[in-house]
């Protein structure tokens, strides 16, 4: 099997030839069909995320065909499409999983972070975690960014409430499907992108967003909520500007620059400020319910698995739209 495999922080990854991997109790392994590259990919390999080992492959927003059985596994079968989403393992004793909260758990195991991910041509994954893709109307590039993207997106749109006049900071992997979703609910939404990013503008009002411009202006009307998907702390007081007497901004990044210092009138009046983190199993459910139900277009620029440096570049830089997707 091949895999593109980070030695160390802020070095670019190395195509590595592996024997293909036995699965252990309660694991699969997967033919991965495409990955989707996520921004927490580019916070990993540029080191913003702290490394528990090395080395390791990447990837968490994995399509795959199930290729071989462990001991035990029983709910999947060779040859089922499934996908595989960052949180790729819980506990299941800890309080946070005991309460329903797996998304908290003190042990949690993460794909392509604390275990090897989908950067390459195959990937073990946990059975519990790993979704069925059956039904599912989409095809394998424009699947893989629902994984994170899409799920983290419907985390975060669950934690705004139910607000009519939604924001949405950052326009890229998660706001593009979440927008899509949040339309159907009948809600407006203003798309914020970094300032002067025409291409943005135009794919949110494509999409069907009522308005759409730089992260510094104001909408044409005060936000009910907003999410911010950019890990750029900066936002938060700029959300929180926008945002209406009683609402709430959620930040829904795993990493975030540092916050700057805001004037208490902001958060005053009963407006929120909340975080989301990493997803459960129920809303993996609960969102690819709703795609097999409305499926949404998903912008895609497509590499080869051996140019997974060039996608993280692009990534970096800003020069996508959408979402940047593997294929092996």
């Amino acid at each position: 099997m091949l895999a593109m495999t980070l030695h160390a922080a802020r070095t670019p990854l190395r195509p590595v030839e592996r024997e293909l991997p036995l699965p252990a109790v309660g694991e699969v392994r997967l033919r991965v069909r495409a990955c989707a590259v996520c921004r927490t990919d580019l916070h990993i390999v540029d080191g913003e995320l702290s490394l528990p080992r090395l080395p390791l492959v990447p990837g968490h927003e994995i399509v795959g065909t199930v290729q071989a059985l462990g001991p035990d596994v029983t709910a999947l079968r060779v040859g089922q499409r499934v996908g595989v989403p960052w949180l790729g393992g819980h506990c299941g004793h800890c309080r946070y999983c005991v309460g329903g909260a797996e998304n908290l758990c003190d042990e949690p195991v993460f794909t392509g972070y604390s275990r090897d991910g989908g950067f390459a041509s195959h990937a073990l994954a946990d059975a519990r975690h790993c979704f069925s893709l059956e039904g599912l109307a989409m095809d394998d590039a424009a699947t893989a960014p629902l994984l994170c993207a899409g799920l983290i997106g419907w985390r975060a749109l669950k934690a705004a409430g139910d607000a009519p006049v939604l924001g949405l900071y950052g326009f890229g992997a998660a706001a593009h499907l979440i927008a899509q979703v949040a339309l159907a609910q009948g809600r407006t939404v203003h798309a914020f992108t970094r300032p002067g990013d025409a291409a943005a503008q135009a794919l949110a009002r494509t999409l069907g967003c009522a308005w759409a411009g730089g992260s510094d202006t104001a909408p044409p009307q005060p936000l009910d909520a907003a999410i911010v998907f950019a890990p750029v702390g900066a936002l938060v007081p700029l959300a929180l500007a926008q945002v209406r007497k009683g609402g709430r901004v959620v930040c829904a990044g795993i990493h975030m620059s540092d916050i700057p210092s805001f004037a208490y009138s902001l958060l005053w009046q009963e407006r929120q400020l909340v975080s989301v983190a990493n997803l459960t199993r129920k809303d993996g459910d609960e969102f690819l319910a709703q795609v097999r139900r409305q499926p949404l277009q998903v912008h895609t620029t497509a590499f080869a698995l051996t140019e997974a440096n060039l996608a993280l570049e692009r990534l970096r830089s800003g020069a996508l739209v959408g979402a940047a997707v593997l294929l092996p």
